[in-house]
């Protein structure tokens, strides 16, 4: 890894594949469950929670084993792009079932589909993470790498979401089936070309911690990947600073989760915009990739941990305000989006920057690279959160008695469903501020770390230890990586 910035047009690049990645994940979360809810599709609204619970479960299994084969098994490409390459027919191939479904469907067909959709999913997504973090050593630059990976994120959102909203804006109520095609048919197109464009244009960093390994025998995989289950409990149970990052990425990941996995019911059913849904969730996805920015420079100003509890307490405070607004208001519900929407991009990319200044503790702590491992116990952590919002949720809108069709919902179970809509995410928004504020790896103690790994990558021999250092060491692990040496 090379101490010099990467050029501002490879960092784009690289993030390239974050558009088709976002116009998937996306659909995933908002449209789908609702599309598989209505009554044609043959499934109620319970079974679809379980149905999406169970497949992002699944999910969380499949994490850990292909962090594990991304981090061992190499090709004359580096670690990562060949698995990136990899996942795009599986990707695509699964964005054609389920995208474009003959209805009525079965709850095995949905499942199957999502299961084959989600291995190609956590290939993408847990090597492209990991290929980001090795991109460079540097605390802020590291920042600026996943902060432009984010945006990229929006920017898929935004164009897949521009799709629905268009056809919103033919004037006709043409349904939910032929929103969710334009969605498959933009992933299945753009996957191929963003894909090529990363991987031909950026290398990928040399590594010194071991040689490649590219003939691994199936059975020293297959050991590898049961080993690779119990150090993720074994990480997870003796390192602290991990921990720290887990819990709340868990808080602050949900709160977008379960109003993602609501918000088409809450637009259309509660604020009696059917007509306009998908171009005010167009809004709130605006003005998050406007808010990017502006939170990388809160990060340089205050350190990443800081700047991530602001963003969200102030996503706590400003989501509720919808409670207050008028039912079928255009414009009230345009700013109420746009608030909320400047904390979108905060927690991702922060959370992402952070957990690389974590792989580098680890690094020296082990004298191993294990950074598909740690990106891959992020993405469960996602992924457990995205379950939950979708496999309580939607079971709770059968208990308070909801039906996605208009007219069918009394008053008392509309304000049930804004309460649960508002109040869930405020909390975990809360919850993760505090959870985060006293993190204590920050811009020094990362400084430190990038000196102690530069001298080992040299070959010098390491003669003092900072107090920032000494700090992190003590609270990341029970047995440290050094110790300070007597005056």
């Amino acid at each position: 890894m090379s101490a010099d910035r990467l050029p501002r047009w490879r960092v784009a690049m690289f993030s390239l594949p974050a558009i088709p990645i976002a116009a998937m994940g996306l659909p995933l979360t908002v449209y789908l469950p609702p599309f598989y809810g209505e009554a044609d599709m043959g499934l109620s609204l319970a079974t679809v929670g379980w149905i999406f619970m169970l497949a992002r479960f699944w999910d969380v299994f499949t994490d850990p084993v292909l962090g594990a084969v991304s981090d061992e098994v190499s090709s004359r490409w580096g670690r990562r792009r060949h698995w990136i390459v990899l996942s795009a027919p599986i990707l695509m191939l699964s964005a054609w079932m389920l995208f474009m479904p003959s209805a009525p469907v079965t709850a095995g067909y949905v499942l199957f589909w999502l299961f084959f959709l989600y291995v190609g999913w956590t290939l993408i997504t847990i090597c492209h993470m990991s290929w980001g973090a090795e991109l460079s050593l540097d605390y802020d630059e590291r920042s600026a790498i996943q902060g432009s990976r984010e945006a990229a994120l929006i920017f898929g959102m935004l164009t897949v979401l521009a799709l629905p909203a268009l056809i919103e804006m033919l004037g006709e109520d043409v349904g939910s089936a032929l929103k969710v095609e334009s969605m498959g048919w933009f992933i299945i197109v753009m996957l191929p070309l963003t894909i090529w464009a990363a991987c031909y244009f950026v290398g990928e960093p040399h590594y010194t911690d071991k040689p490649q390994t590219q003939n691994i025998s199936l059975r020293q995989l297959a050991r590898k990947i049961g080993a690779t289950f119990r150090e993720i409990w074994v990480t997870i149970y003796k390192n602290r600073l991990i921990r720290h990052l887990l819990i709340a990425d868990i808080l602050a990941s949900g709160a977008p989760a379960i109003t993602g996995a609501l918000y088409i019911y809450f637009a259309v059913y509660v604020m009696e915009l059917p007509m306009a849904a998908s171009l005010l969730l167009l809004v709130y996805f605006v003005t998050g990739f406007l808010g990017v920015p502006f939170w990388i420079k809160i990060s340089h100003w205050s350190g990443k941990h800081r700047a991530l509890a602001y963003a969200s307490i102030y996503g706590a405070i400003s989501l509720p305000l919808v409670i207050f607004f008028p039912r079928g208001e255009f414009w009230w519900l345009f700013v109420g989006n746009s608030l909320y929407g400047i904390a979108y991009g905060a927690s991702s990319f922060l959370l992402r920057s952070m957990m690389a200044d974590v792989t580098d503790h680890d690094y020296l702590e082990t004298g191993e690279r294990r950074t598909g491992l740690y990106y891959s116990l992020l993405t469960m952590t996602q992924k457990v959160a995205a379950a939950l919002a979708v496999g309580i949720t939607y079971p709770l809108l059968d208990v308070i008695g909801f039906t996605p069709k208009a007219g069918a919902n009394s008053p008392e179970t509309l304000n049930q469903l804004l309460y649960i809509y508002v109040g869930f995410p405020a909390v975990f928004m809360l919850l993760a501020a505090y959870v985060i504020w006293r993190f204590p790896l920050g811009r020094a103690a990362q400084a430190e770390l990038r000196r102690r790994i530069e001298a080992k990558e040299a070959g010098h021999s390491e003669h003092y230890v900072s107090d920032a250092e000494a700090a992190i060491v003590q609270y990341g692990s029970s047995g440290g990586i050094a110790d300070r040496p007597a005056d």
